[in-house]
């Protein structure tokens, strides 16, 4: 049996999610978010979450939601502008893996994470009522307050994960 995907629409707060008219109840809606992995020699760009309601105070990366008019590449580039005022090439972005994750049953989200190490612009914190701080990180020495699973995308952006996992389910 085939389901289509003939409408999509907004659920909670997020800005796109997969909706189905036929969904039962067993059938969650997805949200899409998308994470870029900012890289220079031994470094990685984090940002502490701040005022979200989400993990404030811990590590991210810069991140956000997946529009339902963008791919996921636009939505990378849209927020790297927007959170670390910095220009990124679609062509410079390599995927690195995608994380099926279940908020505690609350939401579920396809995380993919992109990595990438061309720029223009210097990166700085372009959204402070979200964020409180952006920094340079050691690759081999991570603040401890990142939040588990960017912990786990960047270790596989260097070489030591799985392109595809789960969490929360």
């Amino acid at each position: 049996m085939s389901t289509s995907f003939s409408k999509t629409q907004p659920v909670g707060s997020a800005p796109f999610c997969w909706y189905n008219e036929q969904m039962s109840k067993r059938e969650k809606p997805f949200h899409t978010a998308c994470y870029l992995i900012l890289l220079k020699p031994n470094q990685v760009l984090l940002s502490r979450r701040y005022n979200t309601g989400y993990e404030d105070g811990n590590y991210s990366l810069v991140a956000g939601h997946v529009e339902s008019d963008e791919t996921v590449r636009d939505a990378l580039v849209r927020e790297a502008e927007e959170e670390a005022g910095i220009q990124v090439k679609r062509d410079d972005l390599e995927f690195v893996s995608v994380l099926h994750r279940n908020t505690k049953g609350k939401r579920i989200y396809l995380d993919f994470f992109f990595k990438c190490d061309k720029w223009d612009g210097e990166p700085h914190n372009a959204e402070p009522d979200k964020c409180d701080q952006i920094l340079w990180a050691d690759l081999d020495n991570l603040p401890e307050n990142v939040i588990p699973y960017v912990q786990q995308a960047i270790q596989t952006a260097t070489g030591r994960g799985d392109a595809y996992w789960e969490i929360g389910w």
